[in-house]
């Protein structure tokens, strides 16, 4: 991932509602969810839902499938280990980090 590609995904979930529907999507996995059923569990009207999943969706987080008359939305989970990454790669310079704190071991 390049930095513009980080910006337009940290941009896309620096949103409170964006980043209910991305963590929903995660959370739910590859079999992903119909818009209805993210607009129910997360109370968001359909069109605000449908301007949310078109920011995340140029941001590359998230797909679309068709399935019979729904879009199936799902997590693109590697763009998302692609961000994680992008924050983390040169992480404590080099050291190995603790898993329990913030701090780098020396």
């Amino acid at each position: 991932m390049d930095t513009k590609q980080a910006l337009s995904a940290l941009a896309s979930l620096a949103q409170e509602h964006r980043l209910a529907v991305f963590r929903l999507l995660v959370q739910t996995g590859p079999d992903g969810l119909a818009a209805s059923k993210i607009g129910e569990q997360l109370a968001l009207a359909p069109s605000s839902l449908s301007f949310h999943l078109k920011e995340l969706s140029h941001a590359g987080l998230i797909a679309a499938r068709q399935q019979g008359r729904f879009l199936i939305y799902t997590a693109d989970i590697g763009a998302m280990n692609g961000l994680i990454g992008f924050l983390t790669e040169n992480c404590c310079g080099g050291q190995p980090c603790s898993p329990t704190s913030s701090n780098c071991q020396p």
